[in-house]
């Protein structure tokens, strides 16, 4: 996997800065679409009404692509899709462009605060199907399949994640 880093994006990580300048994929390599990349979700760990792990993407495609920095992520219900709660709120993180081989992966580590850790009024808690998930400049998503519990009140914000990185 080869990793491509901009001046922009350090200035980026090290300033903290949300919003992200446009910066070209390198050249002639396509940024990845959902034609290429398949998310799924992994597990990693648990402790202190917090559980960890991170949306995988895999290059299933036979050519290069490349993608950088942040996607967008929530969870859904309802059997159809139906956003539960608020969108994962971005962690800041060193955004980089990386290049992806046939069958590589990039990552992006997910926190998300257990809905009991909430007061039931506050939470109003509601099943979980799984995870809408973005890829970065995409409109349409993918789901993955993660049954959990959720929270319905907007203003309860359980998922975070970070920017896609290498494994």
């Amino acid at each position: 996997m080869r990793t491509i880093r901009w001046g922009a994006a350090v200035a980026v990580a090290v300033l903290g800065v949300m919003s992200l300048p446009a910066v070209a994929a390198p050249r002639g390599i396509p940024e990845c679409t959902n034609a290429e990349l398949v998310a799924s979700y992994h597990r990693t760990d648990a402790g202190m009404s917090h559980r960890y792990g991170r949306i995988v993407l895999t290059n299933q495609s036979d050519r290069l692509c490349s993608i950088r920095g942040y996607g967008g992520l929530s969870y859904v219900g309802h059997g159809d899709g139906t956003q539960i709660g608020a969108a994962a709120d971005r962690t800041p993180s060193r955004v980089r462009t990386i290049v992806l081989e046939p069958g590589e992966k990039v990552v992006s580590p997910v926190s998300a605060t257990v809905a009991s850790a909430y007061p039931r009024r506050e939470c109003r808690p509601a099943h979980v199907d799984g995870f809408r998930v973005y890829l970065p400049d995409e409109t349409r998503s993918q789901f993955v399949k993660h049954p959990t519990t959720g929270c319905r009140n907007h203003r309860v914000h359980l998922l975070s994640h970070k920017a896609y990185r290498q494994p």
